[in-house]
């Protein structure tokens, strides 16, 4: 019940998104509900660990409020005893969030980048918004007062293109329009603008160019083979393997470092959550509010994953080191942990 609720979640803050591609885009319903599917699946790694926190402190925190954990205990069972079995699913949903994020969420991930980036070049326009500087548009920054995302027509165009950072480009058009073609090897796509001039500056040349029809090929039919992993979409073998590059930068190096702890750390959130549901779980007796314990389980995840948020901020930067940032967040949450199951125990 904790997966879906939390997958169900994570999908609602995309639904804008989703409902764009559809009405805006004219995607198909059967691909959105691919995109859905590769996005539950990248969700897993951070959705297994808090859904064993949900899980084990919502039993124990029924049980403690029907008085059951009481009778228990006067049948003679510890409360050592009682906390094997939340053991034992923090150790299989250990294993299993490590297989997922190891392996199964970078595949996931890589194949939802894969399906965006064809979906962008299917529709192309879809990826300009009409009034704002799109950036990261097959490597230009682009604008256009006016877009046809149907038809793929742009009107005043200004166009930006960084691709040979020695000799950038600037170039302004009346209109342009997108044009795709399929061929046998792929599918390959260019920009043609009309009425217009290009602006160059090499060194310390200045060079302007008036034209009628200047053609941008934004992709070429042998680019539509699959581009380099982002480190997300790396399994865990990946990552060993990138990180071994001793020509790698620094800044690259650290983001992988990142990526790399970050896959260990939300595995072994897993039991630091089981052990925090048992503890808040029988300690928190509330007979008069039966959803204390969902408020309790929403108020630690937000708490873990703010803390969590500024531990990767720091790793990002370079202030700490990624394996001190990130496990240094779960030694925090095992040692208080730890002291509520000590009380719990008493």
């Amino acid at each position: 019940m904790g997966l879906v609720i939390f997958i169900a979640i994570l999908l609602m803050m995309q639904a804008l998104r989703l409902t764009e591609f559809v009405l805006v885009h004219g995607v198909s319903v059967s691909l959105i509900f691919q995109i859905m599917f590769y996005m539950s699946l990248s969700f897993l790694p951070v959705i297994l660990p808090m859904s064993t926190l949900f899980s084990i402190l919502l039993t124990y925190n029924r049980l403690s409020n029907d008085s059951e954990i009481v009778a228990m205990k006067s049948f003679g069972l510890s409360m050592r005893t009682l906390t094997i079995p939340a053991l034992i699913l923090a150790v299989a949903a250990t294993l299993m969030s490590a297989q997922t994020s190891f392996y199964l969420g970078p595949w996931g991930n890589r194949k939802f980048e894969v399906l965006i980036a064809d979906m962008g070049r299917q529709k192309a326009a879809g990826a300009i918004k009409e009034g704002v500087f799109s950036e990261g548009f097959f490597d230009l920054v682009i604008y256009a007062n006016h877009v046809d995302a149907k038809e793929g027509l742009l009107k005043d165009v200004f166009i930006y293109d960084e691709r040979d950072p020695k000799a950038p480009v600037t170039i302004i058009a009346k209109t342009g329009h997108l044009i795709q073609e399929v061929k046998q090897t792929g599918q390959a796509g260019l920009l043609r603008l009309n009425d217009g001039n290009i602006h160059r500056t090499h060194d310390d040349t200045y060079t302007k160019v008036d034209f009628n029809n200047y053609d941008i090929n934004l992709f070429s039919a042998f680019d539509m083979s699959e581009a380099e992993k982002t480190p997300p979409s790396m399994t865990i073998d990946d990552l060993k393997v990138a990180l071994k590059n001793p020509k790698l930068d620094i800044k690259d190096r650290r983001h992988l470092e990142l990526e790399y702890h970050r896959r260990w750390s939300l595995s072994g959130a897993c039991l630091i959550f089981a052990l925090l549901g048992v503890g808040l779980g029988t300690v928190t007796n509330r007979r008069s509010s039966k959803g204390g314990g969902f408020v309790i389980c929403l108020g630690l995840l937000v708490a873990y994953w703010v803390c969590y948020a500024g531990a990767d901020s720091l790793a990002q930067n370079g202030t700490l080191p990624a394996a001190v940032s990130l496990w240094g967040i779960n030694v925090i949450f095992l040692l208080f942990a730890l002291k509520i199951l000590k009380r719990s125990w008493a």
